[in-house]
């Protein structure tokens, strides 16, 4: 049985690619077999940051060619037990993906044979991304302590929680049309919050209430604050924490902090993960808690969720 960690952030910029690489060799070196997925459409570069040529096929290959499986674009790295299956870029124009290729690759994501398999999502709340990282209900997000990547973050989240919930109930549903006219309101600032939700859901139907609490709370996202600099990294992290419990309802783990270093353009540069070259750097030591924080996780069961088709409709669905 494979665990799939998908990884996400709110906004560009913040390390997750750099993160999902070196993540990817930290769990290989202690003896997991791990499958990385360039999963950034429309502009894959975790080839770059793993030190691997751009010269294989990927996804955009098994999107638009008959007969490739995602199996056949595994390719080996210099990492004993890390695999990588590249992205798009030498077929572009697979950003915006179409609902049934989408469920076909999230197929075959769940049915590739490994103890870990990391996505590398794109940055943004497209739903595309959102459904990725919709796969595990205890994917990460990497962001800054920056007031706007935690800002972005939170974004993220929320979205998340919408999407979720929004999936939670069949198409065409009352409980659908009741959580697109609750998140059309504004949260920040009020006394409404997801929290609300499962109360409205039962008044209109009996047992809808129940199962929107069970699904706020599968949905348990763990965080990686990158490219700390100061203790005011650790506030503005708290701060994330508040306003997520306090307007979605979400419970969340900080599970690694890691501090700026001026190692990483070099590493970029030279094509060598720094946790291979500089395993005992700061950075190095911080990736193999991480690694260490991941394989000690009891994941539950994902979020059960309807096949969201909304992209293929015109009419019909309310978002």
């Amino acid at each position: 049985m494979n665990t799939i960690i998908p990884i996400a952030s709110g906004k560009g910029g913040v390390g997750k690619t750099i993160f999902t690489a070196n993540l990817g060799i930290a769990l290989a070196n202690k003896g997991k077999t791990v499958i990385a997925i360039d999963l950034d459409l429309g502009s894959s570069n975790l080839h770059t940051c793993l030190g691997i040529k751009n010269r294989h096929p990927g996804i955009g290959s098994f999107i638009y060619k008959k007969g490739i499986s995602l199996e056949s674009l595994i390719v080996k790295t210099d990492t004993d037990r890390l695999y990588f299956i590249p992205g798009d870029s030498l077929l572009p124009g697979t950003a915006n993906l179409q609902y049934f290729v989408k469920q076909k690759l999230i197929r075959g994501i769940q049915n590739l044979v490994a103890d870990y398999i990391l996505l590398d999502l794109g940055a943004g709340t497209s739903y595309n991304i959102i459904d990725f990282f919709l796969i595990s209900n205890t994917g990460l997000l990497v962001t800054t302590p920056e007031t706007t990547a935690i800002l972005s973050a939170y974004a993220f989240l929320k979205t998340t929680m919408f999407r979720m919930l929004f999936r939670s109930y069949p198409p065409k549903s009352r409980e659908r049309e009741l959580i697109h006219n609750f998140l059309t309101e504004k949260l920040e600032g009020t006394d409404n919050s997801f929290l609300n939700l499962p109360e409205l859901l039962e008044n209109i139907s009996p047992g809808a209430g129940e199962h929107a609490h069970t699904q706020i709370n599968s949905l348990y996202p763990r965080i990686v604050l990158n490219m700390g600099r100061n203790k005011q990294a650790i506030a503005l992290g708290s701060k994330l924490r508040q306003i997520c419990k306090k307007n979605i309802g979400i419970n969340m783990e900080f599970i690694g902090y890691i501090e700026y270093t001026d190692q990483m353009s070099a590493s970029i540069i030279n094509r060598i993960p720094l946790v291979l070259s500089s395993p005992d750097s700061q950075f190095g030591r911080s990736l193999t808690t991480i690694s260490g924080n991941l394989l000690h996780i009891g994941y539950q069961d994902k979020p059960k969720l309807y096949d969201s088709n909304e992209d293929i409709k015109n009419l019909g669905d309310f978002i």
